[in-house]
Parts: structure tokens; C-alpha cells; sequence
């Protein structure tokens, strides 16, 4: 709760969140993403959330079907959409993926590096999360977060990185300077 509201807070402010979300394997990282992710869309946006690899990609796609399978978006009164692009889909699927992308069809993008490819552009990108940041370049990250809106023009979206790894503050501030840094220091009840 305390890490929700921390970049819920930096969400409204008016420059682009650049946040670092760090915490244990199954501590709640993606449970916090996914509630930042949908803050981003009640609010008019597109969120995406790119991971290293097709499981984890995968992984995070099923996670937030099963999340959101049966809720309803307030805003707009019908079920919150989720699209994957991996690059193992096959082409007509890959073009189906980044149609939907397009034509704000999709709410929240999963998927890998695929994300970042020229072809694929964003009706209104509001949100990029990126998962284990260290497994991907700086230029990969720059890249996602400048793709182009339905306008043409660069979108500034809100940056949430993620990371298991611990990092002591004095070392996250030489690698991610950028990046304000949120984590998560204790798990969920019943996890050891």
C-alpha cells in the first residue's frame, strides 16, 4: 500500500514518473504494476509491460488475465483488454497484437522486446513497465518510452522499473540517478 501510493502520487504529478520498484521474488511487485497499470488506464492511457523473456512475458499476460478476467472498467463499462506480443507469434498474429496496440484496442500491452520494434506504435501510452530493467540496454528502455502516439508524436510516458535484485540506496542512485526509488520490504501473509 505504502509503494502504491508513492507512485500513484508521482502518476499526478505533472512530469513523467521515473520510479524504481524494488522487493523479493513474490514479494508483490507485479500486483503493484498491475494496480499502477490500471490507474494509467481508469484514467485514459495505455500501459505496457515488457519483460526479458516469452515465459516471464507470458507469465505476466496470464497473471493479468486472470486478474482482470472478470472485472469491468468504470471508465468505459466493459472488460479490460490485454494483448501479448512475443516474438515467437507467428506474423498474422503479430499484426493482429500491434493493431490492436494501434487502435487503443488493447489497454495493456504484455510482451519482450517485440514491444519495441519500429512497427509497433501506441494510440495513447501513459504507462511503461519494465521488468528486471538490468536484463535490457538503456537504448531499449529510451526506446519504449518514446514511441509514438496516434498524433506521431512522442509520447512522455510514467517509467516504472522493476527489480528482485537488491540494490543498497547508494548504488541504485549511480546506476538509475534517474529513477526515485520505492521497495518492498516485507512479503505478503504466509510467505516465508
Amino acid at each position: 500500500k505504502r509503494v502504491l501510493a508513492e507512485i500513484a502520487a508521482d502518476m499526478r504529478k505533472s512530469q513523467p514518473m521515473r520510479r524504481l520498484l524494488q522487493g523479493d521474488v513474490g514479494s508483490g511487485k507485479t500486483i503493484v504494476a498491475m494496480q499502477a497499470a490500471l490507474v494509467a488506464i481508469e484514467n485514459g492511457y495505455q500501459a505496457v509491460l515488457m519483460a526479458p523473456t516469452e515465459i516471464l512475458a507470458t507469465q505476466h499476460y496470464l497473471s493479468a488475465r486472470k486478474l482482470l478476467g472478470d472485472a469491468i472498467s468504470p471508465r468505459t463499462g466493459r472488460p479490460y483488454r490485454v494483448t501479448l506480443l512475443t516474438g515467437s507469434l507467428d506474423d498474422a498474429a503479430k499484426r493482429e497484437a500491434r493493431g490492436r496496440i494501434y487502435r487503443g484496442e488493447s489497454e495493456l500491452a504484455i510482451g519482450t522486446h517485440a514491444l519495441i520494434e519500429e512497427k509497433v506504435d501506441f494510440d495513447n501510452l501513459g504507462l511503461v513497465i519494465v521488468d528486471e530493467q538490468h536484463r535490457f540496454g538503456v537504448q531499449q528502455r529510451f526506446r519504449l518510452m518514446k514511441k509514438p502516439g496516434a498524433d506521431g508524436r512522442p509520447s512522455e510516458p510514467d517509467v516504472l522499473v522493476m527489480t528482485a535484485t537488491p540494490i543498497p540506496r547508494t548504488l541504485a542512485l549511480t546506476l538509475y540517478g534517474d529513477l526515485e526509488t520505492s521497495v518492498i520490504d516485507e512479503l505478503p501473509p504466509g510467505r516465508t
